[in-house]
């Protein structure tokens, strides 16, 4: 699989509405997790963890967030791919002169994940190896 830049959209509790809009002006497919699929302490068992809609020519995520995430205007840019190396070493060089708000460590999902905010500002959210 080829590295993906894709937006992340987090949503004031209606990321399920907004994707079922989506998926209905661009087709595609929707998948949800939500946080009581993976057991999340101190996070409403229903909300949307994670939203995916894909189509063949672009994928959205987006989240219901939790906490400080739940700002309605928030984007984020999540890097999707499979290359170990590379996309360590690209998460690594936006950590400098920026924060590692979450270091690259397995996930229940089966892929290494990790946050980091650039120097500008903006978060990314790395997921190496299988996607949801």
């Amino acid at each position: 699989m080829a590295t993906a830049a894709i937006p992340y959209i987090t949503f004031a509790g209606n990321t399920r509405e907004a994707f079922g809009f989506y998926q209905s002006v661009f087709g595609g497919k929707v998948e949800v997790t939500t946080f009581g699929d993976f057991n999340v302490p101190d996070a409403p068992a229903d909300a949307v963890m994670h939203a995916a809609l894909t189509t063949d020519e672009f994928a959205l995520y987006g989240t219901d967030g939790t906490g400080d995430l739940g700002d309605a205007t928030r984007i984020r840019i999540a890097m999707v791919g499979d290359d170990l190396d590379a996309m360590t070493a690209s998460f690594n060089a936006l950590g400098q002169g920026g924060n590692v708000s979450m270091a690259l460590s397995g996930q229940p999902w089966g892929a290494t994940y990790g946050e980091v905010v650039d120097q500008y500002g903006i978060t990314w959210l790395f997921n190496i190896g299988p996607a949801t």
